[in-house]
């Protein structure tokens, strides 16, 4: 098995990226379908529409992990302001972590979550903030390994 390579994404691998974003939507829709959105008819379209969108901003970065010129996962992160309806101050913010199944439990997410974190360290970032499901241990697991602390809970009430 050859090494493992964060790159930065291009505009050919959207397709793979947007089928990983669906699966990260229709995982998130199943721990809680009526705080996350339905997946909808074509969500790999649309979540492919939207990190290439994002490509395109020089404030955030989309990066995947790639073995044998297949993509196992990607990481997408940004540079967010100082947010007063967040009490945040300014920080770097990953958004998704999205690793295929044969990519589980090989390194792939923390190698991918380790770019992120370097990539806006070198823009400046003081600190990354992040968000995970409640119901989703792994994730959580792997975050608090690598240095990350709960900070907020979010709370849902539906009208």
């Amino acid at each position: 098995m050859s090494e493992l390579a964060i790159r930065r994404a291009k505009r050919s691998d959207l397709p793979v990226l947007g089928r990983l974003g669906a699966m990260l939507l229709r995982a998130h829709y199943a721990f809680d379908p009526q705080r996350f959105m339905a997946p909808g008819d074509n969500p790999e379209e649309g979540y492919g529409w939207f990190l290439g969108t994002q490509m395109r901003d020089e404030e955030s970065a989309v990066l995947v992990a790639e073995r044998d010129g297949e993509i196992l996962g990607y990481v997408y992160a940004s540079l967010e302001p100082q947010s007063w309806k967040e009490l945040r101050d300014a920080a770097g913010f990953i958004h998704d972590v999205a690793v295929e199944e044969r990519g589980r439990r090989l390194g792939v997410a923390t190698a991918l979550i380790e770019a992120a974190v370097e990539w806006l360290r070198s823009r400046g970032a003081p600190r990354v903030v992040l968000w995970t499901a409640e119901r989703n241990d792994a994730a959580q697991t792997l975050f608090a390994r690598l240095g990350f602390r709960r900070t907020m809970i979010e709370m849902t009430r539906e009208l």
